[in-house]
């Protein structure tokens, strides 16, 4: 997808990013740095990034502007030290014009990835360069996050998407309808738009899932073709990753019960099995640190929190740590 300003639906729950978003593109370290955008999966946080970085690119051609996801510097970060290449990582970095990094809270609770960003951050920051960042949630609100880091966040103007209202879901439905040829009567866009209501992402595919069953049944897009669509759709959505669905793969993994996860027992063969499915219930669904901690036995969210913290860590500096955990990650893609 192109993603840029242009094919971008602005409405009253985005607004102000796509405000903000657009100032920093038109004038890099002089309208907002740090920017930080903020909100839940499939808002459009990654589509304004991606903006930022495309009309920069076309009005400085000459500029080093740098995009990835939070994960791939992570990852790099831990080659440049099994490999000792750190001086070669951070001046890869600290020569961008202009940084702009996704899904930051995945830095959480890992000590060597937000020193090193913090150092890259301080270097750019004092260069007069643009850095745009994207996370599910406030600065304040990611943790663990460090002191200096989160301070250096929180100085910047963060701005936050919202779940997109009707008339902005059907504008949106109205645009990618157009965009890819495909004939949807207003009956429909307003049976769409009225049963998908979360994000902008799940609105695009289920549109074209129901374009596509169209098309490889010879049928038009009518409201009761659209209805059995969706109501496939979210069948399979309940299939999605939740906590107990978590604590049932981790459990199957290293043979234990589910009851033995969730108990207060403390033996160490089970500690470090729960603070696995505790840190992935952290990492791959929207439950708040109190209700990972009530899915675990009513364990305190500081527990969970110290748990997410250890694993993060250990995933940083423990090979084996990290490929069991890319393991059960793949065990639990939808």
């Amino acid at each position: 997808m192109d993603y840029t300003f242009t094919n971008f639906v602005v409405g009253s729950s985005n607004q102000f990013a796509h405000a903000a978003a657009l100032a920093v593109a038109n004038l890099p370290a002089e309208a907002y740095n740090p920017l930080i955008l903020y909100g839940s999966t499939g808002l459009g946080k990654t589509h304004l990034l991606q903006a930022v970085a495309h009309r920069i690119r076309r009005h400085h051609p000459t500029w080093r502007v740098v995009y990835l996801p939070a994960e791939s510097f992570m990852r790099e970060l831990v080659q440049a030290l099994h490999h000792e290449r750190m001086d070669a990582f951070q001046e890869r970095y600290r020569q961008a014009d202009v940084l702009l990094v996704d899904d930051l809270q995945f830095m959480a609770g890992r000590e060597r990835t937000q020193e090193a960003f913090l150092h890259t951050f301080n270097a750019l920051y004092e260069a007069k360069k643009q850095i745009v960042l994207s996370s599910d949630k406030p600065p304040q609100d990611i943790a663990p996050l460090a002191t200096r880091l989160r301070s250096r966040l929180t100085a910047g103007l963060m701005a936050d998407l919202q779940p997109p209202d009707l008339e902005t879901r059907l504008a949106i439905l109205d645009r990618k309808a157009f965009a890819h040829g495909i004939v949807l009567s207003p009956r429909v866009a307003m049976l769409i738009a009225s049963r998908v209501r979360t994000n902008v992402s799940e609105l695009e595919q289920c549109l074209a899932r129901i374009a596509t069953y169209a098309s490889l049944h010879t049928q038009n897009i009518d409201e009761s073709l659209a209805e059995m669509v969706l109501q496939q759709a979210f069948a399979e959505r309940e299939q999605a990753v939740t906590a107990p669905r978590i604590q049932q793969t981790v459990a199957a993994h290293f043979g234990l019960k589910m009851s033995e996860l969730r108990s207060k027992q403390r033996q160490r063969t089970l500690v470090f099995p729960r603070q696995v499915a505790m840190y992935l219930c952290r990492e791959l669904t929207d439950a708040s640190l109190p209700e990972i901690g009530r899915h675990f036995g009513g364990r305190d969210h500081t527990t969970v929190l110290h748990s997410c913290a250890k694993i993060a860590r250990m995933e940083e500096t423990d090979e084996s740590v990290a490929r069991l955990l890319w393991q059960l990650r793949r065990t639990l893609a939808p």
